[in-house]
């Protein structure tokens, strides 16, 4: 027989003022907290044509030293109009006290990358540590990220090295946050 549960006493927030208060060590990167949404464009010298596409990214925190994260994406075409899902990730970003970043991603597609990275002012750079692959999953042994944030805006670009190409530019998304 199953008792009933209460709800979440520690739920997740993207709205800076709601929910728990963040832990000191999420200074660095509070600007990054809340919703955004964009558009993208990339491209790949294994691939035949580039493509668009926007995404979806939400940091949210629960109160203590790390950030919940989540990416959607989903391709477009020339008038805007959604053709099919795309890349998508989620993981988790965590601020070590000398404002290092160490950040764990999995993909939906037997991908699952560790970074490391810092934060200034404006500005992240992370870079893999290490990339594990399932049997089945695309051939990826590295990538960098490198994210710049405005007031309401950021730019993220992503370099990947794959299927036997050296790192390189792969993405390039402009994001604005989204009202709460």
């Amino acid at each position: 027989m199953f008792e009933s549960a209460q709800d979440n006493p520690y739920p997740d927030t993207h709205v800076l003022g709601e929910g728990p208060e963040p832990h000191p060590l999420l200074k660095p990167v509070l600007s990054l907290i809340g919703r955004w949404h964009g558009r993208g464009e990339g491209q790949y010298p294994t691939l035949e044509n580039d493509f668009r596409y926007e995404q979806e990214i939400t940091f949210s925190h629960d109160g203590r030293p790390f950030l919940r994260y989540e990416a959607r994406a989903w391709l477009i075409d020339g008038s805007g109009a959604p053709v099919r899902p795309a890349g998508r990730e989620a993981g988790w970003w965590r601020v070590t006290p000398d404002a290092t970043l160490e950040v764990v991603l999995a993909h939906p597609t037997g991908i699952v990358e560790t970074y490391v990275g810092r934060v200034t002012d404006t500005e992240i750079e992370i870079e893999t540590k290490d990339v594990a692959l399932t049997p089945l999953a695309k051939e990826v042994t590295g990538t960098r990220r490198h994210y710049a944030l405005g007031e309401e805006e950021m730019t993220v670009t992503h370099d990947m090295a794959a299927v036997g190409q050296p790192l390189q530019h792969h993405l390039t998304t402009r994001l604005r946050r989204m009202p709460v």
